[in-house]
């Protein structure tokens, strides 16, 4: 009985996906006639290894977007959500990726998307590279290579972690991402100097934004961060919208996938896993932990007020961390985990 539940869902799901796409293609041609051409935005990705074994994931999307308003000065002069879901995806478009002195041929995913993983010989930090899509002009992005010796990273959430924006409520939500300016949205009290003396006491350290929101709103996002003193860090988003087999695309599954996928990759570095008790993220972190009890250096849940829970729909959280084998640690802001985290020597005075 199950299963035959189970068919008429996946059919329907495939439908919607399979419509998803035709709009887009249909977008594609009528954008393509008015003479516009796509582009890719890069997102900052990560990478490791050694000067033979080395590797970068690189991050991007290939789109054709509306044009920006600018401000006399020349930098934009409002950037609002909507903008980016306005884009047009180019699925399964042709980028071409130079980084490390090589030169490669990757294509996008159905909605746009570019994440590869590449060789590249590049030295620890911050480092450039290239890639354009359909021939069209290089776009610089760049990739954070985590050093062979580096033994802690941090994953932080955004939504209610770092940006305040009360998901997951849907109206809520809407108007968080869609309407609100970037430079009207407002972060979490005390993060910025939380991740920003976590970046200065333990240098080279890989910082990784994870969070269930939409590629669409990565540059927005890398504004944000940069606006308001947030470290530099990798970002790691979803694609919205129906997959074979589901309506939409599972938050948690991608947390859960990158999560496995970074312990995978630096097998070595235990992770300051930081979130909020809104959104998963406690349930989450603590079914890795105790998976993973040694690649976690603690778990630091940010504990949402009476009103930001009612707004985000409720409270989420584990409560019994009883048989749990690595600090477990919660507070209103970033300055109270910031005092624990460095009471406990996980961060250094």
């Amino acid at each position: 009985m199950p299963e035959n539940d189970a068919a008429p869902a996946r059919k329907k799901a495939l439908w919607f996906a399979r419509l998803e796409y035709r709009l887009h293609a249909w977008r594609e041609r009528r954008a393509r006639a008015r003479g516009k051409v796509p582009t890719i935005t890069a997102f900052p990705g990560y990478g490791g290894g050694g000067s033979d074994t080395g590797w970068a994931r690189v991050l991007g999307r290939a789109m054709i977007v509306p044009p920006l308003p600018t401000a006399e000065s020349g930098e934009l002069a409002s950037v609002r959500g909507w903008r980016s879901f306005a884009a047009v995806p180019i699925g399964y478009a042709q980028v071409t990726v130079t980084i490390g002195g090589a030169t490669h041929e990757v294509v996008t995913d159905r909605g746009g998307v570019l994440d590869a993983m590449l060789p590249a010989a590049l030295e620890p930090g911050w480092q450039r590279f290239t890639m354009s899509v359909e021939g069209g002009e290089p776009v610089e992005s760049r990739v954070f290579i985590v050093a062979p010796d580096i033994r802690f990273g941090v994953v932080s959430d955004v939504d209610d972690t770092v940006m305040v924006t009360a998901l997951p409520r849907p109206l809520i939500a809407a108007w968080n991402s869609f309407v609100v300016d970037v430079h009207a949205r407002q972060p979490v009290a005390g993060m910025a100097v939380l991740l920003g003396k976590v970046a200065q006491a333990t240098p080279g350290t890989p910082m990784i934004y994870l969070s269930t929101g939409a590629w669409n709103v990565a540059p927005t996002l890398n504004q944000f961060l940069r606006r308001h003193l947030f470290p530099s860090g990798s970002l790691l988003l979803t694609d919205w919208g129906p997959t074979h087999d589901r309506w939409f695309r599972s938050g948690i599954a991608h947390k859960q996938e990158n999560l496995r996928r970074l312990a995978s990759e630096f097998p070595e570095v235990k992770w300051l896993l930081i979130g909020d008790d809104g959104q998963h993220d406690d349930a989450i972190y603590t079914e890795f932990a105790n998976e993973n009890p040694d690649k976690v250096a603690a778990v630091a849940i940010r504990r949402l007020s009476t009103a930001e829970a009612v707004l985000a729909g409720g409270r989420t959280a584990v409560n019994d961390h009883a048989a749990f084998e690595v600090p477990w640690l919660t507070e209103s802001d970033g300055a109270g985990l910031l005092e624990q985290l460095e009471s406990l020597g996980i961060i250094p005075r």
